[in-house]
């Protein structure tokens, strides 16, 4: 009778029953420009180690700035690349699968603003949070 009591009803167990607990579908979170332009892309450019330009089909740009994540990251150090993403992304941030971190911004100016807060921020002994790199050139994970 405890499962009467939470809406449980025995003559109809499939009575609102949920069957699917997952995780919501990954695309309800792409960033807007990436949504409207998915597979629609023409070409990317390395504007420097870490940084690159996509450029689709209809004109839309889209900036991004890869850095180093650890594949162990302190809560402290994930709330922070969040409030980046908040300031700086409209939310959005991208985890690679070797653990690097991608911000992206759609327009050009948003770009320096971004990458200063980034190269601002530091460790207490002095190394970087978010080391800009691992595009082109550049050392990754």
């Amino acid at each position: 009778m405890a499962f009467i009591s939470s809406g449980y009803n025995p003559d109809k167990p499939m009575e609102n029953r949920i069957t699917d607990i997952g995780p919501r579908k990954y695309d309800e979170f792409y960033p807007p420009v990436i949504a409207k332009n998915k597979g629609k892309w023409l070409y990317h450019e390395y504007l420097k180690p870490g940084v690159l330009v996509h450029v689709a089909e209809s004109g839309d740009e889209v900036y991004t700035v890869r850095f180093g994540g650890g594949r162990l990251m302190r809560v402290t150090h994930t709330y922070e690349k969040s409030a980046i993403a908040d300031k700086h992304c409209g939310g959005h941030l991208c985890f690679t699968t070797r653990a690097n971190i991608e911000f992206m911004v759609d327009d050009e100016a948003s770009l320096a603003p971004l990458i200063k807060d980034l190269a601002s921020r530091k460790f207490d002994g002095g190394s970087f949070k978010f080391p800009i790199g691992g595009t082109g050139a550049g050392v990754t994970n």
